[in-house]
């Protein structure tokens, strides 16, 4: 019996329906807590091609949520990992690890290559970078966030609204798991959700995941959800760029309190001064944070006072 007599017996999916997800090719951004369920339903559902791509390393205090690794496996870099046992899951699927982080450099190609994105990152500059490039390519782009005991998964771009048109406006301060703490199942149901997803897109069913948002409150067992086909564009968007793309004429600004600036030619400038800064005519301004939060909203503040050029810098990728 076929492995994949259980789901090819469906009238959704079928022989044809089997041999579209052999031909896919899947980009999954992110091996951690969203990716772990991803690639294995992803796998085990029989897509052809996975490109994996993460530049983090197996931890144990990441182990309640990212099942798929082992112990002995903790320090080794997760796409290794992650390819390896899903080598083991399935055979026939081809999974391509590219042990770095997904940046506004390197995300174009990466894109351009896949039929459909996967948004399992953990920052704001990632998931925006995807955004806006699946939306430039005509990509679909499945993007989910899940902390503590509640996340969503949306389906985004391919000819729906992106990510910047469901959340227009970003939080002031952006919790992550090492400050919120997270469980484990709710990432994982998640990331399930964020799979199917993306095997219906595949699939092509009806209706369409695109342009659908999920939610799951765990701690009050409520799912919710909404279409936001219509959602608007913003009218301007800031774009992240990668350090490698900075030019010598940029006047870069780090934003962040608790470091030195990141570079000799940066000027460090807190979120809270932004509105005053005049910067010269003709100068692209680059504001510069860990995360891409504060500079994303930074950019803002200085969007509404200044006509110029504004570019937004994540320091971790």
């Amino acid at each position: 019996m076929s492995r994949y007599a259980r789901q090819t017996v469906l009238p959704e999916i079928g022989a044809q329906g089997q041999a579209r997800l052999a031909r896919a090719h899947a980009l999954v951004v992110g091996a951690g807590g969203l990716g772990v369920p991803v690639l294995q339903y992803l796998a085990g559902a029989g897509v052809g091609r996975i490109t994996l791509v993460d530049g983090d390393t197996v931890a144990e205090h990441n182990l309640h949520r990212q099942p798929l690794y082992r112990m002995d496996q903790i320090g080794a870099p997760k796409v290794q990992a992650a390819a390896a046992a899903l080598a083991a899951l399935n055979p026939d699927v081809t999974v391509h690890p590219v042990c770095k982080m997904l940046d506004p450099a390197n995300a174009p190609a990466l894109v351009a290559a896949a039929d459909i994105v996967l948004d399992c990152a953990d920052t704001f500059a990632a998931s925006l970078t995807l955004s806006d490039t699946c939306r430039a390519q005509g990509k679909p782009l499945i993007t989910a966030s899940a902390l503590g005991l509640s996340g969503y998964v949306a389906g985004c771009c391919g000819g729906a609204p992106s990510l910047r048109a469901i959340f227009p406006d970003l939080p002031e301060r952006g919790a992550t798991c090492a400050t919120a703490g997270v469980m484990g199942p709710v990432v994982g149901a998640i990331g399930a959700l964020q799979a199917q997803m993306a095997l219906s897109v595949v699939l092509g069913l009806t209706p369409s995941p695109l342009g659908q948002l999920v939610s799951l409150d765990a701690r009050r067992w409520r799912m919710g959800g909404f279409r936001f086909d219509s959602a608007p564009e913003p009218a301007q968007r800031l774009p992240f760029i990668a350090r490698s793309q900075t030019r010598a004429d940029d006047l870069l600004i780090d934003l962040r309190t608790e470091a030195a600036p990141f570079c000799a030619a940066a000027r460090h400038i807190p979120p809270a001064e932004i509105a005053s800064l005049t910067p010269p005519a003709g100068a692209r301004v680059v504001l510069a944070c860990a995360t891409g939060l504060r500079a994303h909203n930074a950019g803002q503040t200085l969007q509404s006072r200044w006509p110029g050029d504004i570019a937004l810098l994540a320091l971790t990728d």
